[in-house]
């Protein structure tokens, strides 16, 4: 077990990290998936008690990455953004505030659903925003876990987890990478964000993460 694990998927190597995403060595990158920024904003709104930092929690862990791989490039494979509601002043101050800390980091967001919905982020982030697919390498990287006719897909969207199972009732359930022949999930990065079941089935390799590890369940 590792907190950075790498596999080799269509000739490409890849990390997979405990903290929920990909660093790509060769392009320098870092691969997001769900992060969900003003979630806990937008409940809160509608008068749900729900948990207060979760934007400063998910940028400090960003900077963790930053700061332990080379990047050159962020890459957000969608749902940036949770809800119209997300567009306010609550949560774009500390993102601005982070932004101005990594002037020289090309980030790119590929738009997912609640993206679509929620609008696009403001022109003040520096960010490059694209629909799906976005072509790199090998990859097509895409929201929707979708396959795509020539290049093998990494998707976010399920925000994909794993139950193992103990003696007798015990069971832990924890968020995972799902390698597929032809599309690969990434887990939610996001802090405040729920989880979708996967089954180990053939052909897929299951990943999960947790204690700041990562390690192969099938």
């Amino acid at each position: 077990m590792s907190p950075a694990l790498p596999i080799d998927l269509h000739q490409t190597e890849l990390w997979l990290l405990a903290e929920k995403a990909i660093y790509w060595p060769a392009q320098r990158a870092l691969l997001v998936a769900d992060i969900h920024f003003g979630k806990a904003s937008a409940y809160r709104r509608l008068g749900q008690p729900v948990p207060h930092g979760t934007t400063q929690a998910n940028l400090q862990q960003l900077d963790t990455l930053l700061a332990r791989y080379p990047c050159d490039r962020l890459i957000f494979l969608g749902d940036f953004l949770h809800a119209p509601e997300s567009q306010s002043p609550a949560t774009f101050a500390p993102l601005l505030a982070w932004r101005e800390s990594h002037p020289a980091l090309r980030i790119t967001l590929v738009r997912g659903n609640h993206d679509r919905r929620a609008g696009d982020p403001p022109a003040s982030l520096g960010m490059e925003v694209v629909t799906e697919p976005l072509l790199l390498g090998p990859f097509a990287l895409q929201h929707e876990p979708h396959p795509h006719p020539t290049h093998h897909v990494l998707a976010g969207h399920l925000h994909p987890a794993f139950c193992l199972r103990g003696r007798g009732r015990q069971r832990l359930r924890l968020p995972c990478f799902c390698i597929g022949p032809q599309v690969s999930v990434l887990p939610a990065f996001g802090n405040f964000t729920g989880m979708m079941d996967i089954d180990a089935d053939p052909g897929r390799r299951l990943f999960v993460v947790g204690d700041g590890c990562v390690w192969q369940v099938a």
